[in-house]
């Protein structure tokens, strides 16, 4: 079954990238995404040059530091989501 995440417990990788994904779906700064995600910014920069390579996410150097997600990444999502109805993430 799908429980809530508490403060307490730990987010899996997916559940982050997921996090980021839907924050930066109409585009966002990395502050937005940051207080958003409850990350640092370290770690938001570390998961940005994956997700780039990935290609689910662009533009954290161009559009003036605007991050949007892609048609891939909202794909990730909609994957993401399906599989949390099923209790599964």
């Amino acid at each position: 079954m799908l429980q809530k995440i508490s403060l307490s417990q730990k987010r899996s990788n997916l559940e982050i990238v997921a996090e980021i994904l839907r924050i930066a779906r109409r585009g966002a700064k990395k502050t937005r995404i940051v207080y958003g995600a409850n990350m640092n910014f370290k770690m938001l920069d570390e998961y940005l040059e994956k997700l780039e390579k990935a290609g689910l996410v662009t533009g954290s150097k161009n559009y003036g530091g605007l991050i949007k997600t892609t048609e891939k990444g909202v794909e990730y999502l909609r994957h993401f989501y399906g599989l949390q109805e099923y209790g599964i993430s």
